[in-house]
């Protein structure tokens, strides 16, 4: 059911990702803001992470048979349906989620600061839905 291969690649890419960026987060804001390149990396690295951690919900959302998304909101709304996810959670997730489009289409609007706090507070979340997907994924099988 689940494509094993498609699972572990996108896995590693969200561990490396957030590895990444939480050796960022340890940066203060002004440590952050004096080297140009942390933004850029930052950027880089939570928009991989996010559109990896997308991918991942799609293609449980698919293979288990709950529908197609025509959007990444119906990814989490499925995702929740399906029990991957409670409420309070998808709607936190969902959130941060919509950081994939202001990355991809409003990069310009995110400022090195809200970057930063972005850096400080939520990458537990992004591990928790890896966690939880991949939770689902070993309780099902298949």
């Amino acid at each position: 059911m689940f494509n094993r291969q498609f699972i572990a690649s996108h896995t590693q890419m969200v561990y490396d990702s957030v590895a990444r960026l939480r050796r960022l987060a340890g940066l203060s804001l002004a440590e952050f803001q004096r080297d140009a390149d942390n933004y850029a990396i930052a950027e880089h690295h939570l928009r991989r992470a996010l559109q990896a951690l997308l991918d991942l919900g799609r293609h449980v959302v698919v293979k288990s048979k709950w529908g197609n998304p025509a959007n990444y909101r119906e990814v989490f709304e499925l995702l929740e349906r399906g029990g991957v996810l409670d409420n309070e959670f998808r709607l936190r997730v969902q959130g941060i989620a919509g950081y994939r489009n202001r990355l991809v289409h409003d990069y310009a609007l995110v400022s090195e600061k809200e970057m930063w706090e972005i850096l400080q507070e939520r990458l537990d979340d992004l591990e928790t839905l890896l966690q939880r997907l991949l939770a689902y994924v070993t309780k099902v099988g298949h």
